[in-house]
């Protein structure tokens, strides 16, 4: 397969955390090619290391590590201190996998063997998803029992500040400034995640299990069977 011209590295920087160097330097060449800087880590410690010093724009994570951290471990940690887009590369097509990796945060999924050309597509598909979800409001919204603060990405409630993850905070703002409206699973997908977003759309179901767990009675969200969701 013929990889692209070289392009100029002004895209930001991935890092790719994959023990396989074969399909890590394939990732790396055309990531190069389409005008990202690349760094590599084989293990967990190396890629967290990249992670914490470079600030990259994304983060290509295997599951399938060597050694006694695996990548969702990374992942979790990832999370514990950045809001980095994080997409998972790996050979375990298991759905508790992936709706586990969604959980801790991922943003997408994408399963071996795989195309170069649709995993930078991808790539720069949840890039554009995220920058989106970076203009704020100036004023914060109230919603429930819920203040949600989007310059400084942050969400209160009555018991005090609430830790959300970068996908989860976006689908919160998308309920509270467009509450008493229903939306489908793939409507919340185009809004949220964006309309190149490929994916399960139960995809959904997860992030509201989550905002639900963490947010309990101050978020008025209800399912509406067969349809999808609101926020009142």
């Amino acid at each position: 397969m013929a990889s692209p011209s070289l392009a100029k590295a002004d895209h930001g920087t991935v890092v790719i955390v994959e023990d396989d160097h074969h399909i890590a330097d394939l990732v790396d060449l055309w990531l190069r090619n389409a005008g990202f800087r690349v760094l590599q880590a084989t293990e967990a410690r190396r890629g967290l290391e990249f992670v914490a010093k470079e600030h990259p724009s994304l983060v290509l994570l295997d599951i399938g590590l060597p050694g006694p951290v695996d990548g969702i471990e990374v992942c979790r940690e990832i999370r514990r201190t950045s809001e980095v887009p994080v997409v998972f590369l790996t050979a375990r097509d298991d759905e508790v996998d992936r709706v586990l990796g969604l959980e801790l945060g991922a943003d997408d999924y994408i399963v071996k063997p795989f195309s170069p050309r649709e995993l930078v597509a991808r790539v720069r598909a949840v890039l554009r998803r995220t920058e989106g979800s970076h203009r704020v409001r100036e004023n914060p919204l109230s919603v429930g029992g819920l203040t949600v603060d989007t310059v400084r990405r942050e969400v209160t409630t009555a018991a005090g500040p609430v830790r959300l993850t970068a996908r989860e905070f976006d689908l919160l703002v998308h309920f509270a400034a467009n509450t008493r409206i229903v939306f489908t699973r793939r409507q919340l997908l185009d809004s949220v995640w964006g309309p190149g977003w490929i994916g399960d759309e139960r995809t959904v179901d997860v992030h509201v299990r989550q905002l639900r767990r963490k947010l309990g009675e101050a978020l008025p969200l209800k399912t509406i069977w067969g349809v999808g969701y609101r926020c009142d």
